[in-house]
């Protein structure tokens, strides 16, 4: 049998630290003298800092306060989560456990950067289901750029053929398509509806044999 994979996005998917990023977004934009709304980010989950940046402040913004602003956030994050704590989403840790046991390799494909990467592992030891992490820092392309999930596929020595990718996002689900994978969207308040193969409300409502009959397809 071909190996087969599964590529897991984090937040929204693993994970829902949604409102800590937002609480780090509007208190770190806040010291720098700009102001935003819950709305401004309704389609930014997913996205690289630099481009939520220019998505809401315009294409014009020096790298350098991009820099700087991305940071802060970041740090702004970490820190709220490691006071605050989090929680895996329902069904995450269940199906992680048994993808592993089953054979399948698994990766974390995801936008994020790698040092919120490591706070969320550090809170929830995620890393033994893993063999292997990849970020969009890493590779300097962000969702929906195929790259992301061609390189995670890489590292877990599968075709893109055997691969299932996880998201949460519609940037992460057209992504899998174009690095020629299936996928499963976890539907959520920010995103509603989703344009994946397999669309579940819950990783916890997934059948039993959702993933192989994916690439039976």
């Amino acid at each position: 049998m071909a190996e087969r994979g599964v590529l897991w996005d984090l937040d929204g998917t693993l994970v829902d630290s949604a409102g800590y990023h937002w609480i780090a977004w509007h208190d770190t934009l806040a010291a720098f003298g700009r102001s935003v709304t819950p709305s401004d980010f309704a389609h930014a989950f997913g996205k690289r800092n630099d481009e939520i940046l220019r998505g809401l402040f315009g294409e014009a913004l020096a790298a350098d306060w991009i820099e700087r602003v991305a940071d802060a956030k970041e740090r702004a994050y970490r820190r709220l989560l490691k006071e605050r704590g989090l929680a895996a989403l329902p069904g995450a840790l269940e199906w992680l456990a048994r993808l592993r046991a089953a054979g399948w390799k698994q990766a974390l494909a995801s936008s994020a950067p790698r040092p919120n990467i490591d706070a969320v592992f550090e809170v929830l030891g995620l890393a033994r289901w893993l063999d292997a992490v990849v970020s969009a820092d890493e590779v300097g392309r962000g969702k929906p750029d195929p790259l992301l999930f061609l390189e995670a596929a890489r590292r877990i020595g599968v075709a893109p053929e055997g691969c299932v990718v996880v998201e949460d996002a519609p940037a992460g689900i057209e992504g899998a398509r174009r690095a020629g994978m299936r996928s499963i969207g976890v539907l959520s308040d920010h995103h509603p509806e989703l344009l994946a193969d397999l669309v579940v409300p819950s990783l916890a409502t997934l059948t039993a044999d959702a993933f192989e009959r994916l690439l039976e397809r």
